[in-house]
């Protein structure tokens, strides 16, 4: 049984609970959105509604959670439109955005985007490194080939192939080529002038695949392919995961170590939404794709009842089970930004 880990957990959640009745908390809650979040919230959903209710003091959790996968441009709409209780984004939304659709934000967990090949050949202790400026030109159609001289040059312990790249990217809009599209603008004046940034894009060259799960078979299906995908999801499905070259020139593995050491630099504001627009990671070591998600919420929901059972769901969640994120490839929250959401909620989610 999950326990709880300070007393102020306890105290909010019992407030909220006395504030539901069953018949409310009993609702299947309802989210769209981040498909790059979809295994740490369908996990907290299934540990959320086999959570026993302790001496009365937590209401009945058993509605379940039904969460589609949309994109994080699917999960904004869908909850500026009212036809879910909550939306996940991968990509923060700016405080301009958030008021004209009536929205509040905050961030539940971290991640990274991880770029995945399908090399023929590659040692399984082998990794193969990459920068922005070369994958930029991958993406770009400028390289074509494992053997080009630019990724040799990166790579010369390696032996590659002398094959033609197979290109995969996302065909809907997400919030996963938002942060990868990110990295490649920070590197390549061509990109941000040709392609730019942003959840959707006119590929100049390769094939689409919807949604992360399904990109991922595509790159394993396909021989010399090359693709960018969650890292929980890479590291399940046993991918060929390269080493990235971040800020401070160093070609580093998406660990959840590195990914904690890209986020300590965040400037998470409750003030602004937790708004950050994203700045390229400094640490040393730090992963150069981390991302976080933001879950979206209505700001005067029709269904009051509703909102304080969803807040009682990303409560439990922060406080609880942020452990659970580490197994499938996230980062939980540190405590403070934890403590500074609840606070965010008791101002802003009424």
């Amino acid at each position: 049984m999950l326990k709880r880990r300070n007393a102020g957990a306890v105290a909010m959640l019992t407030a909220v609970s006395l504030l539901l009745p069953r018949s409310a908390a009993a609702q299947e809650l309802i989210g769209a959105g981040s498909s790059f979040a979809q295994p740490i919230i369908m996990r907290w959903g299934m540990l959320y509604t086999s959570l026993p209710g302790e001496g009365g003091q937590v209401g009945s959790v058993d509605g379940g959670l039904d969460y589609e996968p949309t994109g994080s441009l699917g999960g904004l709409m869908a909850v500026a439109q009212g036809t879910v209780d909550f939306g996940l984004s991968d990509v923060a939304t700016s405080p301009a955005d958030l008021a004209r659709l009536g929205l509040i934000q905050f961030p539940l967990v971290s991640g990274g985007v991880a770029v995945v090949t399908s090399l023929r050949g590659l040692g399984a202790n082998q990794r193969l490194r990459m920068d922005g400026a070369t994958l930029a030109r991958i993406y770009l159609g400028e390289i074509r080939n494992w053997s080009h001289p630019a990724i040799r040059s990166l790579n010369p312990e390696l032996t590659l192939p002398d094959a033609p790249i197979a290109v995969f990217q996302r065909e809907d809009a997400s919030g996963t080529t938002f942060n990868f599209a990110r990295y490649l603008a920070a590197s390549s004046p061509d990109w941000r002038m040709q392609v730019g940034v942003n959840q959707s894009l006119i590929w100049p060259v390769g094939s689409s695949a919807r949604g992360t799960r399904r990109l991922a078979d595509r790159v394993l299906a396909t021989p010399n392919a090359i693709g960018f995908v969650e890292v929980g999801l890479a590291n399940r499905q046993g991918m060929q995961v390269a080493l990235l070259q971040n800020a401070a020139g160093r070609f580093v593995a998406p660990t959840q170590e590195n990914i904690s050491q890209a986020l300590v630099t965040r400037q998470w504001d409750e003030a602004s939404h937790f708004f950050e627009a994203g700045a390229e990671p400094s640490g040393p070591d730090a992963y150069p794709i981390a991302v976080t998600v933001y879950a979206l919420m209505r700001r005067r929901p029709a269904a009051s009842r509703r909102t304080r059972h969803v807040l009682q769901f990303f409560d439990v969640a922060l406080t609880e089970m942020g452990p659970e994120a580490l197994p499938l490839g996230f980062v939980p929250l540190p405590e403070d930004i934890v403590r500074n959401v609840q606070k965010y909620w008791r101002t802003n989610a009424r």
